[in-house]
């Protein structure tokens, strides 16, 4: 079984070699191994001498690394990491500190045990490291994931969360369209409509970095996941 492991990537040079050792040292649960694809979304920084300097110490690991000439937007990115993926499940790894890949296999668990075909890594479900910094920024996240239970009848804690892990072929099923943060809302949407769709969540720890640290989302991404959770929480 192979993890594609898909690493959005824009202005990263000071975070991204780290990223990429920590998901060369994992050891993921039995059966899984994992292909490592960055998307270097026209970084104006090195980030690109960064992965490819990683890449050349690094000849064995099977990494891809993929350049837009234009920027996009991290769903763009996403999307570009999607079609290159060759693996049976894909995840999300952003090319920051916040998240640890070394609880890719709390999420791997519920698929190896044969009870899920989607798992959530959620910040907010308590019992792990949760970095503790902006109060509006929490309570915005635990609105917007309210706002999309109540169009997909789900019951997340977490809508907005980076670790997603989806089983390859239902995700590459989808008609995916937002290029920016409103792939959150939008993928959710979609991924609840499958007919016998099996969601699973468990918690995952959060190292949230400030503004000053490189944080990118802001107020107009809120606003945006509003609009998205209306347009495809109603079909769109």
């Amino acid at each position: 079984m192979l993890l594609s492991v898909i690493v959005p990537a824009y202005n990263e040079e000071k975070t991204i070699q780290r990223v990429l050792s920590r998901l060369e040292s994992i050891q993921l649960l039995s059966p899984f191994e994992k292909e490592i694809i960055v998307i270097n979304d026209c970084s104006k920084d090195q980030t690109e001498r960064a992965v490819k300097e990683f890449q050349s110490l690094h000849p064995n690991l099977d990494l891809t690394y993929l350049k837009h000439e234009v920027n996009q937007g991290k769903g763009a990115a996403l999307h570009t990491g999607f079609r290159a993926a060759k693996g049976d499940y894909i995840i999300v790894q952003d090319a920051d500190l916040e998240y640890d890949p070394e609880e890719f296999n709390l999420l791997l668990k519920p698929i190896i045990n044969g009870y899920a075909d989607v798992v959530y890594g959620s910040r907010f479900m308590g019992g792990r490291p949760h970095r503790i910094l902006f109060f509006w920024h929490s309570i915005g996240n635990k609105m917007l994931t309210f706002a999309s239970n109540m169009f997909t009848n789900l019951n997340l804690t977490d809508m907005e969360t980076c670790y997603k892990l989806f089983r390859a072929d239902l995700l590459k099923g989808l008609k995916l369209e937002e290029k920016r943060f409103g792939f959150e809302p939008e993928v959710t949407a979609k991924i609840s409509r499958i007919k016998g769709i099996r969601i699973y969540e468990v918690g995952v720890s959060y190292y949230g970095r400030t503004y000053e640290e490189g944080k990118k989302i802001n107020w107009k991404d809120g606003f945006r996941a509003i609009y998205c959770i209306l347009k495809y929480g109603l079909g769109g």
